[in-house]
């Protein structure tokens, strides 16, 4: 999906399986902790009023509509994490094996030399 757009112009938008079913309306936006990127769309599914996590990449924004590249089926059946809460990174792995997304890779290690002086060896 294109990365640039503003988060806050999802909300609001109806969202659409593969099939072109729609899905129900985007609640939330869930940006990712490390770039600011969107990652994640909460859908309101209509279904007991239920949201559902999809993710924003692979999926497309066409005209004034979310297009989400996988089954209505399986977008409801999401793990449930409710919303208004920052997903924790074990619910967002859960979320990349339910979709059966490739985890993205791992942060670069802290810089652990950080505030020693140069030429002193500890």
């Amino acid at each position: 999906m294109q990365t640039d757009i503003d988060p806050r112009s999802l909300i609001g938008r109806k969202a659409f399986d593969r099939n072109g079913d729609k899905i129900g309306t985007i609640d939330e936006v869930y940006l990712d902790d490390a770039t600011g990127v969107p990652e994640w769309a909460a859908v309101r599914t209509g279904l007991f009023s239920r949201d559902a996590f999809v993710p924003l990449e692979p999926s497309e924004l066409v005209g004034e509509e979310l297009r989400v590249p996988y089954e209505r089926a399986l977008i409801r059946d999401a793990p449930d994490f409710g919303v208004g809460r920052h997903l924790s990174p074990q619910q967002e792995v859960q979320l990349y094996h339910h979709y059966g997304i490739a985890l993205p890779p791992a942060p670069p290690p802290a810089d652990r030399d950080f505030g020693r002086l140069a030429g002193h060896e500890d």
